[in-house]
């Protein structure tokens, strides 16, 4: 079958292969046929080695299609059901899950150390132990989620992660509190959603920040109430609260420095948000000072900060009743073979959201 593959960490470009096949199949296991994946931010983090993920690997972990064949002992999927991957799925038996913090749970990070696919040459790794840049993939039942006829692939794969972690930071991280002011740093896909999500909560003011202008564009479209470059920020800050800073800031960027900046224009005992995810060898500095002094929450948001599957099924209901925009998110479909086209894209800030279609 087809796949793009990345042969190793550092390299900008995949090649689309047909020599690749889907591994791993068993019991416990499911194999899917991808129709749509959408392209994250974090598989360009994989690529560059930002985030760690052995190589060669598939990248992809938005994915959405059919159940194509089930293991022994998988008795909730069938062959024909439309599912979505969830890259990080519930074990419900470790401490976190019995917590109810099944965000937490690393039972998905697991697999990420064992081969999706496997080539003539050796083996192959899958993005987050998916891999969904592909025709085909094989992962546990647990990463399978059935999803109802009316929600289209391409639909279903942004809810895969970028839409739950976007709107889960403000639903359920953050809980923002109706009037309040917020910023959003860094509007792509996982920015707009968490726009949208402050939105629902009924946030007074949300400033949109980006130094795109076309995300800047977008950001007002879904619920933005102004959109400012990062330079024109303290000014901003200093015309809408006088320069106490906002009550929520959303760090979606996932680096050090966009991180102090959102610190700073935080108020003192509000909340600073982290959505954006990093390299582990880049440090915040914060004194312990200012740590005491001004009472500012940080509020890590790992995967939107809830039950992954309940926040699926908001999201579609949310969807559905007209609450939330996700087809406007997807500004830019290409086929499998356009994928370094589409990670230009990603890497310029183009569009919002890339779906493959597969």
């Amino acid at each position: 079958m087809r796949a793009a593959v990345l042969h190793e960490i550092g390299q900008e470009k995949l090649e689309v292969l047909d020599d690749v096949e889907a591994a791993g199949f068993g019991p416990g296991r499911v194999k899917i046929r991808v129709r749509a994946t959408g392209l994250c931010h974090s598989d360009l983090s994989g690529m560059s080695g930002v985030l760690p993920q052995p190589a060669p690997f598939v990248p992809g972990h938005e994915g959405a299609g059919e159940i194509l064949d089930v293991g022994d002992g998988v008795t909730n999927l069938k062959p024909g059901d439309r599912v979505v991957v969830c890259w990080l799925p519930a074990c419900n038996a470790c401490p976190s899950c019995k917590r109810g913090q099944t965000e937490l749970c690393l039972a998905g990070f697991m697999n990420a150390g064992t081969p999706n696919f496997k080539r003539p040459t050796g083996d192959v790794f899958g993005m987050a132990g998916t891999g969904t840049f592909t025709e085909e993939v094989v992962v546990d039942a647990g990463c399978a989620v059935p999803i109802p006829d009316d929600v289209p692939f391409d639909i279903a794969a942004l809810i895969g992660c970028g839409v739950t972690t976007g709107l889960g930071a403000a639903l359920n991280t953050a809980d923002v509190e109706a009037g309040s002011s917020v910023a959003v740093i860094g509007c792509g896909g996982v920015g707009i959603s968490a726009i949208q999500g402050a939105r629902l909560k009924g946030a007074a003011e949300i400033v949109a920040v980006d130094p795109v202008a076309s995300r800047r564009e977008s950001a007002l479209k879904f619920g933005a109430t102004r959109a400012v470059s990062p330079d024109e920020l303290p000014d901003t800050k200093q015309t809408l609260t006088a320069g106490e800073g906002f009550d929520y800031v959303f760090e979606v960027v996932g680096k050090s420095a966009t991180a102090r900046t959102a610190y700073e224009n935080t108020r003192r005992g509000g909340t600073l948000v982290v959505v954006g995810a990093g390299a582990m060898d880049d440090f915040l500095q914060l004194s312990m000072f200012e740590l005491f002094f001004d009472e500012k929450r940080i509020l890590p948001s790992m995967y939107g900060g809830g039950d992954v599957l309940r926040s699926y099924e908001r999201t579609i209901a949310l969807w559905r009743a007209g609450r939330i925009d996700l087809e406007g998110l997807i500004t830019h479909r290409v086929p499998l073979s356009e994928i370094n086209e589409a990670l230009d894209q990603m890497r310029t800030g183009v569009a919002l959201r890339t779906c493959i279609e597969i």
